[in-house]
């Protein structure tokens, strides 16, 4: 299970910081599975990547230019992602009482150019996302293919620059910490994902994906 052996500083590195960077989270098998069912994937069934939740859904490239496959439980590899991501959830609310309610994610493909401008992922009070996970899947990536994830402090410094190589995994609190995606210079492919809070009215999740 790659949970057992990262959870320690997984749980550390959140509660003193914020965030963490887990190198290997993912073994080469799995991220390489995951990676090749990415790609599999009918280019039909990508969709371009909008900014903003619900009704205040809008597309702009002038932000972000990715593509985006939301996963389910009824694929045998994306449920046995998220079966992780779900043993993460539920050790983070033993440990930290983030009072996390469930887990969304989608494949990410940034083509050759792609980017995502600085930006939030939630806003305190108005979105229920508490904590966004990254985890990437190409493998031999090199800083001149671009594409890393930058994580930027209170006072716009720069507190993490993440190449995007194969089985590492981001997390970090959704509200807290503006990032960007630099363009990329070749295909670059990971799942993003939320721990979400649940603010529901009458059984709706809110906000809906």
């Amino acid at each position: 299970m790659p949970l057992e052996a990262h959870l320690e500083d997984i749980l550390n590195n959140l509660s003193q910081q914020g965030y963490c960077v887990v190198p290997g989270f993912l073994n080469g098998d799995l991220s390489q599975q995951l990676y090749q069912h990415a790609v599999e994937i009918p280019s039909q069934f990508w969709n371009t990547a909008a900014i903003g939740r619900a009704q205040q859904q809008t597309i702009n490239t002038m932000v972000r230019t990715d593509r985006i496959y939301w996963l389910s439980l009824h694929q045998p590899i994306q449920k046995l992602y998220l079966n992780i991501m779900e043993s993460l959830r539920t050790a983070i609310n033993r440990d930290l009482f983030l009072g996390l309610f469930d887990y969304e994610c989608h494949f990410a493909h940034y083509p050759d150019g792609a980017f995502y401008k600085k930006h939030l992922d939630a806003f305190k009070g108005r979105s229920n996302r508490k904590l966004t996970t990254v985890l990437y899947l190409n493998d031999g990536w090199l800083d001149e293919h671009g594409g890393q994830l930058v994580i930027y402090g209170k006072r716009g410094e720069v507190l993490e620059t993440v190449k995007p190589e194969r089985g590492t995994l981001v997390v970090f609190l959704s509200d807290k910490f503006v990032h960007e995606v630099l363009p990329s210079r070749r295909d670059r492919l990971s799942i993003t994902g939320w721990f979400r809070l649940n603010s529901s009215l009458s059984g709706v999740i809110d906000p809906p994906r």
